[in-house]
């Protein structure tokens, strides 16, 4: 992968967030906006489908061999060289309540491994993007803090409930115990928060492709480590714990205990 061709792509990521943020914003504490529940019994709204829509037209008509993989629409062209994942809205629940905490969700894949990624946030102003390398926010380098204690750190997540049904309940209580504070500010604003310096540790017990795959370069391009809840590959898995370098291993260690 070329520097030239990343940075082309990284731009491209910016005007993706610019198009779908256009579409999102007029949906955004909208009377009467209808909310649907999909099969899997999570939420939609016509925002969803439309700023999905409007990315897919977009890097259908840059980039035509290009594959596409969305919350949405499912996958177009999966076996691609390149592939971008779209997540319109991550945080629908939120968004359709009224609650600025979610965000536009975008990565691209090269030979299946995340490159770049990015979470915006259009109604806050916000565009966090992410390169495994570097991870900046509005245009601003940032790093995750260098929180060295539990004692002192701040834990976020999206759903206590999901993590009974779908992980060691017992291993996060224990967590919760260690950590200074704790508050839901969960769906990708959580990451954006852990990227930008703003809390330390964010994990969520269940997550689809779409959910995962932009954050790995977001998290490691700010000197962070995100895994499974298990340890393994976020990229290849489907539930997600990132922290600094220093908490990582203590969060992992106490969460499978």
């Amino acid at each position: 992968m070329e520097n030239f061709q990343l940075k082309e792509f990284a731009e491209f990521i910016r005007t993706l967030a610019a198009k779908s943020g256009e579409v999102i914003q007029p949906y955004f504490t909208r009377a009467g906006l209808a909310v649907e529940t999909k099969e899997d019994r999570t939420i939609v709204t016509q925002a969803d489908r439309e700023a999905e829509t409007a990315m897919r037209e977009l890097i259908r008509k840059r980039y035509p061999r290009h594959g596409i993989l969305g919350e949405e629409f499912g996958p177009e062209n999966a076996s691609a060289e390149f592939v971008w994942t779209l997540d319109p809205i991550d945080g629908t629940i939120s968004f359709a309540l009224g609650c600025p905490l979610f965000g536009t969700l975008i990565s691209l894949l090269h030979g299946g491994k995340p490159i770049l990624g990015a979470i915006h946030n259009p109604v806050l102003g916000q565009l966090c993007i992410g390169d495994n390398t570097e991870t900046t926010f509005n245009g601003r380098a940032v790093k995750l803090r260098d929180t060295r204690h539990l004692s002192e750190a701040m834990l976020l997540t999206t759903d206590v409930a999901s993590i009974a049904k779908h992980q060691n309940k017992e291993g996060f209580e224990k967590l919760l115990g260690q950590t200074h504070l704790f508050r839901t500010w969960g769906d990708c604003y959580g990451y954006l928060l852990v990227a930008c310096g703003g809390a330390d540790i964010m994990l969520d017990a269940i997550m689809n492709p779409w959910d995962i795959l932009p954050l790995v370069p977001i998290i490691q391009g700010a000197g962070g480590v995100i895994s499974t809840w298990s340890g393994g590959d976020a990229a290849r898995g489907d539930s997600c714990v990132a922290a600094n370098k220093v908490l990582h291993p203590q969060v992992l260690e106490i969460l499978n205990s």
